[in-house]
């Protein structure tokens, strides 16, 4: 079997993932709740929400971390989805000897360190004054969550990764992100294996205000399992989430000598910024359109060769509109007959975990020949002429993945995978 791609590099597999959303722990129960059209939608009971607009989220409240604070809680969520990846590759828990690239959301300290800081204070808590008493508390726990490494750090320590691990947040391309870094650093030839991690666990009363102070989260939530409806006519925004995906990602040479299932083919990845905006996407489209013929280009496939897109289907009416535009752009009249669904109508947004959740459900929906559903789509936008697998599964063949992340901030990043080495579509 060839081991390089068309362009001489070495082709990338997958050989182990592991997946946690409000949906449930592992691949086995995300999956099946995924294809059966379930939500993990479901009002918050973490923290009050009585003066909050938005009152439903995709929570993981099946963890004790959950109530320990969003850093606690991070970690949790990224250690579980390691440790089913590097099962399922079948390498040792604590001795994975290739880098560690972690996407998490950026550092905040818990309004519990934050009240005890102030309360320590002797000036009544201008910033000098909690330096000090921060200084002078000599708190290992509240120095660790104020450090932006402090997570991968510890995962580092725990899964016994080489060399310095690498943190990122290009908000909500994240976890894809995070993939294209160990994408690229086995084709350099840096290492034969990369871990790479999205997880977020930071849905709290502070993230759900700013979000709505930028009218992105839906306000229904009367029936929360309904509310996040992608391409949907009477889209509102989107649910906050959490959770977390993983991948061993290895060089198909490297995982064919130690006789390792190869479970799908990382064929390549694009990315381009969008300086519009901080928020909002350029009217055009522009830059996702190039991120998308990027990726197809690193991956050396023709648009005609895409079987399934995953989108990045956030259930906003901007970023829904944009994405159409976008797609069709690059696919043109084909765009209408390839299905394209969305997750996020089922477990929300999970932010800096979403690239890499989505890039794991993407290889089992060509590993089990079946495309997850886009659930509430229920009153087609006429603006927006997709088949999006509306509201029941779909059995099919799929040997190639279009994953996409656009994230705030003009992060705009695209995955395509393989079922098999040298797959084409059908």
């Amino acid at each position: 079997m060839k081991t390089t791609d068309s362009f001489g590099r070495p082709l990338v597999a997958v050989t182990g993932m592991g997946v946690i959303t409000s949906l449930g722990q592992g691949k086995a129960e995300n999956w099946m709740a995924l294809t059966s059209g379930r939500s993990g939608i479901h009002p918050i009971t973490r923290f009050p929400t009585d003066h909050l607009a938005t009152r439903i989220a995709g929570t993981v409240d099946f963890l004790p971390e959950s109530r320990r604070g969003a850093s606690a809680l991070t970690f949790a969520l990224a250690d579980l989805a390691a440790s089913e990846a590097v099962g399922e590759a079948g390498l040792p828990k604590t001795d994975f000897r290739g880098p560690l690239f972690l996407a998490a959301p950026p550092v905040e300290l818990d309004w519990h360190h934050r009240l005890r800081l102030y309360a320590q204070s002797r000036r009544g808590g201008d910033w000098r004054s909690l330096i000090e008493a921060a200084r002078e508390a000599g708190d290992r726990e509240l120095f660790d969550e104020s450090q932006f490494a402090t997570i991968a750090d510890r995962l580092a320590e725990k899964y016994g990764t080489r060399g310095l691990p690498i943190t990122l947040s290009t908000a909500c391309a994240s976890g894809a992100t995070a993939i294209q870094l160990g994408m690229e650093a086995i084709r350099r030839g840096e290492c034969e294996r990369a871990l790479a991690i999205g997880a977020d666990g930071s849905a709290t009363a502070e993230a759900l205000i700013r979000f709505s102070l930028l009218s992105a989260l839906t306000t229904q939530n009367d029936i929360p399992e309904k509310a996040s409806k992608p391409f949907s006519k009477d889209r509102s925004g989107f649910v906050l989430a959490e959770g977390a995906g993983a991948m061993v990602l290895e060089s198909l040479e490297s995982a064919l000598s130690r006789g390792a299932e190869v479970l799908g083919i990382m064929l390549g990845c694009g990315e381009r910024a969008d300086d519009f905006h901080r928020t909002r996407s350029k009217p055009d489209g522009s830059p996702a359109i190039a991120a998308v013929r990027a990726a197809l280009a690193d991956a050396g496939l023709a648009e005609d060769e895409i079987d399934y897109i995953n989108a990045h289907g956030t259930s906003t009416p901007e970023n829904d509109k944009m994405e159409h535009l976008s797609l069709s752009t690059v696919f043109g009249e084909r765009m209408p007959t390839i299905p394209i669904s969305s997750n996020k109508s089922m477990i929300g947004h999970t932010l800096s975990a979403a690239g890499a959740v989505e890039a794991v459900f993407s290889i089992l929906t060509m590993r089990e020949g079946v495309i997850p559903p886009t659930i509430n789509y229920e009153i087609p936008d006429p603006a927006i002429e997709l088949d999006v697998v509306p509201n029941v599964k779909r059995e099919a063949e799929v040997a190639t993945v279009l994953s996409n992340s656009f994230g705030f901030g003009g992060q705009n990043t695209c995955l395509v995978m393989a079922r098999e080495a040298g797959q084409r579509s059908q």
